[in-house]
């Protein structure tokens, strides 16, 4: 029993070995030309469920892939990643411009058990001379995951090779229009991203491509009006790999100035010369100008601010105050007067010898003309209520 279960350790780690081993990919590929390579979700659905083709168990489970650099946080700036949701393949694509080595991490992540599975990508990048003729057209009517498949990067390029009217192309690049600066699409039938498509040859541009540097190419374009191509330079087969012709650019490598030689790097020391020199002094300068500006001319303008308000709240106040007094004056005699008119009509009714008229008498009744004395205790109050408020004062 001891002896069949080191043989079944033996066994696990061999197949752990192996499994290693084989989760190792390594390609080449040479500068500037275009490399894409697709994560199979098949692939990674075989390394969660091992034995599920043995038994007959087959999941088709939600996978979230993650790729980085090795030791680094991102992707190398000439790779780049896309999934669209997990029920699809992850791609990673780009165009590198110089010589050297990558390993790509890739990590896959099962939404249903929430294993992780971890394989490798190494990359090498040779040096390869770059094509010296090279084209860049639009396709409006793709995406990028729709794109990058080979048989679809197969198509675009046999339409290619008939407008360019050469079998030698090669694929140099193909970007997201978003990233380039295009708009998000609205989420409806009929709308996409597009896509830039660059390729690239040794042979010299054919006649068709040649039309996009003519004028009246250009009139139209810039006039946004619908460009008439030719017959024999529309080369279509699937309607959605249509090439926008205002926006295809010519790329021709050899009539480029060459970038200029790098510096070259020194030891580091400084030659030797004469004692350094600090710089002199500066001059003296003058500045009482700018105290003038800065403090005198602000204060002289504040003391005739000041004087001009000191006029106004104090100089004025001697016109105003005669004439309140004049009014004051004015208020006086006429208050005066109606005091003097008072005291004549008092004096001229005394003077009258007229008795006063007996409803201005106390207790005065209307009926009899008598007149009670207030001090009687049989005298009816004006307010009945006065003596009881509880009684009915309505009249039986």
């Amino acid at each position: 029993m001891a002896g069949c279960g080191s043989w079944v350790f033996f066994l696990t780690v061999c197949s752990a070995s192996l499994f290693e081993a084989s989760s190792d990919i390594k390609v080449t590929i040479p500068v500037g030309k275009f490399f894409t390579h697709e994560l199979f979700r098949e692939t990674f659905q075989n390394d969660f469920e091992p034995l599920g083709k043995v038994y007959g168990i087959l999941y088709n489970d939600p996978i979230i892939f993650k790729c980085n650099k090795q030791n680094f946080p991102d992707l190398p700036e000439w790779l780049r990643f896309t999934q669209r949701n997990p029920y699809d393949n992850g791609f990673l694509y780009g165009t590198p411009m110089s010589p050297g080595k990558s390993i790509i991490e890739i990590y896959a992540t099962n939404q249903r058990s929430y294993d992780t599975v971890r394989h490798l990508l190494i990359i090498k990048v040779v040096p390869d001379k770059i094509l010296p003729y090279q084209v860049e057209v639009f396709i409006k009517l793709r995406e990028i995951e729709k794109v990058l498949p080979s048989t679809v990067q197969d198509e675009i390029k046999q339409d290619l090779q008939k407008l360019w009217d050469t079998e030698t192309l090669e694929m140099i690049n193909i970007t997201n229009a978003l990233d380039r600066g295009g708009r998000v699409p609205l989420p409806l039938a009929g709308h996409f991203e597009g896509v830039y498509v660059k390729v690239g040859s040794e042979e010299y541009f054919s006649k068709c491509l040649l039309r996009v540097l003519t004028p009246e190419n250009k009139k139209q374009c810039k006039e946004e009006a619908k460009i008439k191509v030719p017959g024999e330079c529309h080369f279509c087969i699937n309607p959605s790999n249509c090439i926008t012709w205002c926006k295809t650019e010519l790329f021709d490598l050899t009539k480029m100035k060459p970038k200029p030689p790098a510096p070259t790097m020194g030891s580091g020391i400084l030659e030797a010369g004469e004692d350094f020199k600090p710089l002199e002094s500066p001059p003296n300068r003058d500045y009482f100008p700018d105290y003038i500006v800065t403090v005198i001319v602000p204060l002289i303008l504040a003391i005739i601010l000041f004087l001009l308000l000191a006029y106004i709240m104090f100089g004025r106040r001697e016109g105003i105050g005669k004439r309140n007094a004049r009014t004051n004056q004015i208020q006086l005699y006429h208050h005066y007067t109606i005091h003097e008119n008072t005291d004549e009509l008092r004096t001229m009714a005394g003077n009258r010898g007229v008795p006063p008229p007996l409803s201005t008498l106390p207790m005065f009744n209307s009926r009899t003309g008598d007149r009670a004395s207030p001090l009687q205790s049989d005298s009816i109050p004006l307010i009945m209520a006065q003596q009881d408020p509880y009684s009915d004062t309505l009249p039986r």
